[in-house]
């Protein structure tokens, strides 16, 4: 992997874990037409590594609140939030591995695209039921709030499913106003990087992987750094203006991306695998 490879995946890293467009979907793309090769473990140790950039953004972004759970630690009422909606994520990952299913397995790259189709259905919805409760949404995140967007969280472990925008239809679903509802979100993705970070760190060391880490370490690096540059950039911007930006044409975009996606894997372009469902 080259610098240039690098930089292009770190900023498509910074814009895509902030817009509810998937961003480890469009990273797999991206891999993908640009011909890098590895294997699995070392493609997933580089996807984790690029996500650290966009928890600097949020750490950055958010760093009032995280500084707020630090002073008031087991007593912030917003720690215990972000635990409880990391708890649905957690017990997903850890009963599919007790029945020895592994879910990247089990959906792989050919559920790609019907991955970004059901990202533009939850958007659809969310902007629906944003629209629906409008006069009578909540501005403050509960803890039925926090469990019904964890829930959601967990469905995002899906390739080609946005995390931002399936948590942001539960928060949607919910009561709870967009900005809110995708300001939660940006938080939620902090624990679940964390999580990734380790599991997935290990399984990789375990593998071996770290050696592509070390053949590659300036260019990733690179890729770090953009990745939370413009992480930081985007998580703004979409505070800023989300009750101004309708879901529907993120939807939109996301649909046609996924058409594109379906019809690369029918026709095995660019090493894209045959359109498959789980355990097929």
């Amino acid at each position: 992997m080259n610098m240039l490879e690098a930089a292009v995946l770190g900023i498509i890293q910074g814009l895509a874990e902030f817009l509810p467009i998937s961003s480890s979907g469009h990273l797999e793309i991206a891999q993908r037409l640009m011909g890098l090769e590895g294997d699995s473990v070392s493609m997933m140790l580089l996807t984790v590594l690029l996500h650290v950039g966009t928890l600097a953004a949020v750490i950055t972004v958010f760093w009032e609140d995280w500084m707020e759970i630090l002073r008031r630690l087991f007593r912030a009422k917003l720690l215990w939030l972000l635990v409880v909606a990391s708890l649905p994520a957690v017990l997903v990952k850890f009963g599919l591995k007790a029945v020895h299913i592994d879910i990247d397995e089990a959906f792989g790259g050919g559920f790609l695209g019907i991955g970004f189709l059901t990202t533009g259905v939850f958007l659809l919805l969310a902007e629906l039921f944003s629209r629906k409760g409008r006069h009578a949404q909540e501005k403050e995140v509960t803890m039925k709030n926090a469990v019904v967007m964890g829930c959601f969280q967990a469905v995002a472990m899906i390739p080609g499913v946005s995390r931002s925008g399936s948590s942001t239809l539960g928060g949607s679903i919910t009561g709870l106003t967009k900005r809110t509802a995708i300001k939660f979100s940006f938080l939620m993705s902090a624990p679940a990087v964390l999580g990734s970070l380790i599991l997935e760190g290990k399984d990789a060391y375990d593998q071996g992987a770290f050696g592509f880490l070390m053949e590659n370490l300036f260019p990733i690096l690179l890729g770090i750094a953009l990745a939370a540059a413009v992480g930081y950039l985007t998580a703004r911007a979409m505070l800023q203006f989300i009750n101004k930006v309708s879901f529907v044409w993120f939807a939109l975009y996301v649909f046609l991306l996924g058409a594109v996606v379906l019809y690369l894997q029918a026709n095995g372009i660019a090493g894209f695998p045959p359109i498959s469902t789980p355990f097929s």
